[in-house]
C-alpha cells in the first residue's frame, strides 16, 4: 500500500477548528447572511418607534404601549429593557426562524448548485465531518442573529425610554444588571429555540441540488407548522410541533422562575435535532454526489 493510500484510508476525526472557521467566514461574508441581519436589527428600531409614537413622550406617563403584541409590550415605556424583551417575542415566531431556514436550507444544496460540494468531499473533510460543520455554522448564525435583535433593542430602549429597576412578570423588582443577565439568558433561549428547525432545514438540504427550493421548501414549512399550531382542533397534536415551545422564555422573567415549558421546549428542540439530523446524516452520506 502506497503512503498516500495510506494517508487516504486514515480515519478521520469528526471535526475541524480550520473547516469551521472557514465555513463561518464565508456565511458571514455573504450578502445575503448580511442583508437578513440588518432587516433583523432592524425590527426592533421599528418597534420601539412604534411605541414612542403610540405613548407620545416615551416616558413612564405616556399613554397606551398596551394595545396588542407580547404580554411585556406594554412595559417598554416604563423600562426600555423590556423592548428586548418585546422584541425577541416579535421576531421569533416568523422572522428569525425564516432567516435560520434561508442559511439552513442553502447549507448543502447551495454547495451542490453552485458546483462546489464535490470538491469540498474530495478535500478531506468527509461526508459527516462537512453536515456536522454546515450544521454548527447554522447553530452559530441562530445566537448571533439572536444577539443582534437583542442589542439592536437594547441600543433603542437606551435611546428612546427610560431605565431603571426591572419589574418581572411575577411583580417583583429586580436591578438593571440582573435585567440585563436575565435578557442575555433569554437571547440564549431563543438561539436553543431555534436548533430543531435548523436541523430540519439541513435534512431538506440533503435533499435537493437547488439553494433556492430548499429554502422556499423549509421556510414553507414553518409557515405552515405555525398555522397548525394555532389551529384550536389539533391541540392533541400541538405540543409535539417545534414552535409550541418557543415563547416559553417568557418564563426567565418570573421569580422563581418557571422551569417547566422551558424544559420542555429544550426536549423538544433536542429530539427534533436528533431526529433530523440523523435524516440528513442517513441522506447525504448515501447520496450520489455529481456536482
Amino acid at each position: 500500500m502506497s503512503q498516500a493510500e495510506a494517508v487516504s484510508r486514515a480515519p478521520r476525526p469528526l471535526w475541524s477548528l480550520g473547516l469551521l472557521r472557514s465555513e463561518i467566514a464565508m456565511t458571514f461574508r455573504r450578502w445575503r447572511t448580511l442583508a437578513l441581519l440588518a432587516v433583523l436589527a432592524g425590527i426592533p428600531v421599528l418597534v420601539g418607534i412604534a411605541v414612542r409614537i403610540e405613548t407620545g413622550d416615551g416616558g413612564p406617563g405616556g399613554g397606551g404601549g398596551g394595545g396588542g403584541g407580547p404580554a411585556f409590550l406594554s412595559q417598554v415605556t416604563h423600562n426600555g429593557l423590556f423592548l428586548v424583551f418585546a422584541s425577541l417575542a416579535v421576531t421569533l415566531p416568523f422572522f428569525l426562524p425564516m432567516s435560520v431556514g434561508v442559511i439552513a436550507g442553502d447549507s448543502l444544496a447551495g454547495e451542490a448548485h453552485g458546483g462546489t460540494l464535490r470538491y469540498l468531499l474530495v478535500a478531506p473533510a468527509g461526508r459527516t465531518r462537512l453536515l456536522l460543520v454546515k450544521y454548527a455554522t447554522t447553530l452559530t448564525f441562530c445566537l448571533v442573529s439572536t444577539l443582534i435583535v437583542a442589542l439592536s433593542a437594547l441600543a433603542t430602549g437606551v435611546l428612546l425610554f427610560p431605565l431603571g429597576e426591572v419589574t418581572l412578570l411575577s411583580g417583583t423588582s429586580v436591578s438593571f444588571g440582573e435585567g440585563l443577565l436575565r435578557a442575555l439568558a433569554i437571547a440564549v433561549a431563543v438561539a436553543v429555540s431555534l436548533t430543531g428547525f435548523a436541523a430540519i432545514g439541513l435534512f431538506v438540504s440533503t435533499l435537493t441540488t437547488s439553494g433556492i427550493a430548499a429554502m422556499a421548501t423549509t421556510v414553507g414549512l414553518l409557515i405552515t407548522v405555525q398555522i397548525l399550531d394555532a389551529l384550536p382542533q389539533l391541540h392533541a397534536l400541538q405540543p409535539y410541533l417545534f414552535p409550541h415551545h418557543w415563547l416559553s422564555f417568557a418564563d426567565l422573567l418570573r421569580d422563581p422562575v418557571y422551569w417547566d415549558q422551558l424544559q420542555k421546549n429544550l426536549g423538544l428542540q433536542a429530539l427534533y435535532a436528533v431526529v433530523f439530523g440523523s435524516a440528513a446524516w442517513a441522506r447525504f452520506t448515501t447520496r450520489d454526489i455529481t456536482a
